[in-house]
């Protein structure tokens, strides 16, 4: 089995969901459940022993657009939210992170020595990531104190825009170059998130807003949960030119397990074969090299090829992938050790 280190999911946003209904979030991933993509017994099955775990506000008129006769979909673009809403939900989320570190049902890590130690313990080692930096606001007060409580990644903006900058709309087929990029309110978060070592993702971000903080990050570039425009024109998905800038930084991208962003038709289905996943992961590993690719599988936060189910089947990409030729060493790279290298050099760490 090869170990996984994941950079997205958004198991936080499903457990925040289900504990407005009722249900307790710490039994909800500690002892199991049947519903979504991850909790402690599946992750442990599927060697997903760790991962970047998002605090995302969600948008209530988000309206998936259908696809035309053609494929062809444009979903409008979700409206700004209000920061103080987001502010009370990001601590909520938060504080079901720190909860399920204090319940040890995982360890919240903030350096790489602390994942490393987790993941020999046999302990899902959790980052807290915020996917959307609404709840922050433009004068940054939030952030060191999400800071403090664990947060060590953030991506600006999701698929909508803020008084950081501008997202890209969930679209096929669709350059990711939509609108302008990085506002002032987002060249002075780059430059706290600098200061602190705090990662930057740039998964959800415009074309425009990509090269903006490549002009100004001390960090390699990485799009935690992204794949190859050039294989499914999704305006989520990364150009050539933004790839080989990725890989001049000796950045990183993280394949994103969602079929829409897999597919040569764009769609959303399940019924989706792991040769679409091997295609963007040979894709990417011979575009920017096999140091410069990892996984970022948007568990709880997508559809995903049912061949792999949840987190449970993660192997099955593994073995997939061992199949066509990749060598142990490289699979570990593509599994941990990449991410590992990276949040170690945003976090100015000495050692990995």
């Amino acid at each position: 089995m090869q170990f996984v280190f994941d950079g997205h999911n958004d198991v936080l946003l499903r457990l925040w969901t289900h504990s407005k209904d009722g249900s307790d979030p710490i039994a909800e991933f500690a002892d199991g459940t049947t519903v979504g993509h991850i909790d402690a017994h599946r992750a442990r099955e599927g060697g997903l022993s760790g991962g970047l775990c998002a605090i995302y506000i969600p948008s209530g008129d988000l309206v998936f657009a259908d696809p035309d006769a053609d494929g062809r979909y444009v979903t409008p673009m979700a409206a700004p939210l209000d920061p103080l809403p987001s502010l009370a939900i990001a601590n909520e989320m938060a504080a079901i992170a720190l909860r399920l570190d204090q319940a040890g049902a995982w360890r919240l890590c903030r350096t790489v020595k602390d994942i490393r130690s987790a993941m020999a313990d046999g302990i899902f080692a959790a980052v807290m990531h915020m996917e959307g930096c609404e709840a922050i606001g433009a004068d940054l007060s939030a952030l060191e104190v999400f800071y403090a409580a664990g947060l060590r990644s953030l991506g600006p903006v999701w698929s909508r825009h803020n008084v950081f900058g501008h997202g890209v709309p969930f679209a096929f087929p669709m350059s990711p170059d939509t609108a302008p990029g990085l506002t002032d309110a987002g060249f002075a978060l780059v430059r706290e998130c600098n200061r602190l070592g705090i990662l930057i993702d740039l998964a959800h971000i415009t074309e425009k807003g990509f090269w903006d903080v490549a002009k100004k990050t001390d960090q390699p570039l990485v799009a935690s949960h992204s794949n190859a425009h050039a294989l499914t024109p999704v305006a989520r998905n990364l150009t050539d030119r933004q790839l080989d800038a990725i890989r001049e930084s000796r950045g990183l991208v993280g394949i994103n397990y969602a079929t829409a962003m897999l597919r040569a038709d764009g769609r959303s289905d399940s019924d989706t074969p792991l040769a679409d996943m091997i295609r963007h992961i040979d894709y990417l590993v011979n575009r920017i090299g096999i140091d410069c690719v990892a996984l970022g599988s948007d568990f709880d936060g997508a559809t995903i090829p049912e061949e792999i189910g949840d987190a449970a089947g993660n192997q099955k990409l593994i073995a997939a992938l061992r199949e066509v030729g990749y060598a142990d060493a490289d699979l570990a790279k593509l599994a941990r050790e990449n991410w590992l290298r990276i949040l170690a050099q945003a976090w100015r760490e000495d050692h990995a």
